[in-house]
């Protein structure tokens, strides 16, 4: 049957596989070897590695597990057109750079992102709060900055959350306060249940009192001085 029929619903899928293809270094050759597209038949990307279809003869991708490939660059592109995506795995690669901003509109119905044993960096977007689907969100060691956004209290289905080992500071959100202490270990900067209390700003003592009291003694001594000069001059002078 002509594939042009039987990849017509999935044709964004390929788009989305080819885009990736070419947005990552894949020095061990590992999709080059495997994601052929010039074989284009029935659920022919499905037995691509790392690509799990929702129906093994249907070009419809369910989820992208590349962990563990040796992949480098970038966040990977063309990622929006994988438009019935749920699972996004890039688990323990060296890709590099900021996650991007618009995270959401490129993944928008994840329930299952893991960038853990990446070199990932800058801060964690806001827009990432929206993605509300998510039941597992791992950004393990990496090397983000900045606060967790507040907003996170909106991700109200995750089962699993961890940021350990990153450049992460300020309070935990409220709704992730839930989770061990393990899963925000290594980020020297981040405080809140369940770390230890954010502590306020050292407050400036002055001690006011403490230096007039001194002033006052000093004066105290000299009219004391002046006052027995002016008796003893009286007293030599004007004897009685």
């Amino acid at each position: 049957m002509n594939c042009s029929l039987l990849c017509f619903g999935s044709e964004h899928d390929i788009q989305c596989l080819k885009s990736v293809h070419q947005s990552v270094i894949d020095p061990n050759g590992v999709l080059k070897s495997s994601w052929n597209f010039e074989n284009a038949t029935s659920g022919f990307i499905c037995r691509f590695t790392g690509v799990e279809c929702w129906q093994p003869d249907e070009n419809r991708v369910l989820s992208l597990r590349l962990g563990n490939l040796g992949l480098e660059g970038s966040f990977p592109k063309g990622l929006q057109y994988c438009s019935s995506m749920t699972g996004l795995d890039l688990w323990n690669n060296n890709f590099s750079g900021p996650i991007p901003s618009d995270i959401l509109q490129q993944v928008q119905k994840l329930t299952y992102l893991d960038l853990s044993y990446n070199s990932f960096s800058g801060s964690i977007p806001e827009s990432m709060s929206n993605m509300t689907y998510l039941n597992v969100l791992n950004l393990e060691h990496n090397q983000l900055s900045g606060q967790i956004p507040p907003q996170f209290d909106l991700l109200t289905r995750l089962t699993t959350f961890n940021v350990a080992e990153n450049l992460l500071s300020g309070p935990v959100p409220t709704s992730l306060q839930k989770f061990s202490a393990s899963n925000f270990a290594g980020n020297q900067g981040l405080c809140d249940a369940p770390l230890d209390e954010c502590s306020a700003s050292p407050a400036f003592t002055v001690r006011p009192v403490r230096i007039r009291l001194h002033r006052l003694n000093d004066w105290s001594n000299i009219g004391a001085a002046v006052g027995f000069i002016v008796w003893f001059v009286v007293a030599f002078y004007f004897p009685q």
